[in-house]
């Protein structure tokens, strides 16, 4: 039997199998479905997560279905250009574009050939006794809860969401088309109170468009293309419309209470919601599974005490909380505050180019360092690498690092104040020593 079990088959527990099987553990992935989810969802993730699909292996095939964002537009609710922050599509620091548009069921896919999974199973059964946990009266060592917004998992160690303060209904309508809309390849947000909207182009021929709903719309009201298209007419007349999904969302900033117990540990969306302002909810579930993965294997193969586990809440709730926050803050200020909301927009968004450094904080991709632990030996005055992402290939253990034995790193370091770095296998630096 697999000392570990994954419930939930979506993108954070496949990429939480295929680390475990880099370091040597063996699992299991259950499903509920029967299928693969069809549908596309989430379509965005950063250089940072890049790396974690490049460290089992699956990089090239990522780039084969995944094009680079282009940037931001701020539009006005008629579509005139407030503010545009243009992104170079060329590889960041960690060697991938900095925004990644994708379809999920591709990526799905890709991290499917890399593990096993058990499809149309539901688990049922979860009780702990010690020195296992019975799922569906099978024993494992681990369990780790991937099984989303609506978790069995969550429920089974009586974790509880705290909301952070936002919900908005949203419209999601997903289009396939061969015509060229002619739009820029960017992201497009309409801020504004009346009908807030975004539009991307996710795919070679897909494209996404959603709207925040009215209290008295619902996704039954755009169950066609003929109830879209005054909606989407402000950027395309195409007739040639395939239209592929529309769904109803409800944008939340949540987080769970806590998530882990014993040896039952809860990841992606069953441990955290963040609206999608900012593109990291996926994301944020992929940086789950590298946190944990390692410290798993480690401990299940005696080279860390049990107690490194206790890291991966420490670590990460602080961090989810972070960048929760951060969506929150930017959906409520392209889409809240009424006509005096629409007021101040249309006159301070277009002076924003003239803030100094505004451009680069708004399209770079670097996330922050995490808190201090047991595997963040972090100065408590004064920054430093610790906590951070080496701009290098995860290694497969903890690998210490100098401008000698890294000459590709030498500016990272003198940047970082650093003499030598201690890196982990999820690339994190866990101490550095300075000059």
């Amino acid at each position: 039997m697999a000392p570990v079990i994954i419930v939930g088959a979506g993108p954070t527990g496949l990429t939480a199998a295929a680390l475990l099987a880099r370091h040597g553990v063996d699992c299991v992935v259950l499903d509920r479905r029967t299928t693969p989810h069809p549908q596309p969802r989430a379509v965005h993730l950063d250089d940072e997560v890049c790396r974690i699909l490049a460290s089992i292996g699956v990089a090239d095939e990522f780039a084969e279905i995944s094009r680079p964002g282009q940037g931001l537009r701020l539009l006005d609710a008629n579509m005139r250009v407030l503010a545009e922050f243009r992104r170079d599509a060329a590889a960041g620091r960690h060697g991938f574009p900095e925004a990644n548009m994708f379809d999920q069921p591709d990526l799905e896919r890709i991290l499917r050939r890399k593990v096993t999974v058990v499809d149309g199973v539901e688990v049922t059964e979860l009780t702990q006794r010690g020195d296992h946990v019975r799922v569906n009266g099978e024993r494992f060592e681990y369990v780790l809860g991937c099984d989303g917004a609506n978790s069995f998992v969550r429920d089974a160690i009586g974790a509880r969401m705290r909301d952070l303060g936002f919900a908005q209904r949203w419209l999601v309508v997903d289009i396939d088309t061969d015509e060229d809309l002619g739009q820029w390849d960017g992201v497009h947000q309409v801020c504004d109170t009346r009908r807030a909207a975004t539009f991307m182009r996710v795919g070679e021929s897909r494209y996404r468009w959603e709207f925040r709903l009215q209290h008295h719309e619902s996704a039954a009201d755009y169950q066609d293309l003929s109830r879209i298209r005054p909606l989407i007419a402000p950027w395309t007349r195409v007739e040639d419309l395939r239209l592929r999904r529309v769904a109803e969302y409800t944008f939340r900033a949540q987080i769970a209470d806590k998530w882990r117990e014993n040896r039952v540990f809860l990841l992606g969306d069953a441990a955290h919601l963040t609206p999608p302002f900012i593109g990291q909810g996926l994301g944020a579930g992929l940086r789950d599974a590298a946190n944990l993965a390692w410290k798993l294997a480690f401990v299940h193969n005696g080279q860390l005490p049990a107690s490194a586990l206790d890291t991966y809440q420490v670590e990460r709730q602080p961090h989810v909380r972070t960048m929760i926050r951060l969506a929150k803050l930017l959906g409520v200020a392209m889409t809240e505050g009424g006509e005096f909301g629409n007021l101040l927009r249309r006159v301070l968004m277009p002076r924003l180019r003239l803030v100094p450094g505004l451009r680069n904080r708004v399209l770079s991709s670097e996330t922050p360092a995490l808190r201090r632990s047991e595997l963040v030996l972090r100065p408590r005055l004064r920054r430093g690498l610790a906590g951070t992402l080496c701009p290098a290939d995860n290694p497969d253990r903890l690998t210490t690092v100098t401008a000698e034995s890294a000459p590709e790193l030498a500016d990272w370091l003198r940047q970082g104040r650093a003499r030598t770095a201690i890196i982990r296998p999820d690339g994190v630096v866990f101490q550095a020593r300075p000059q």
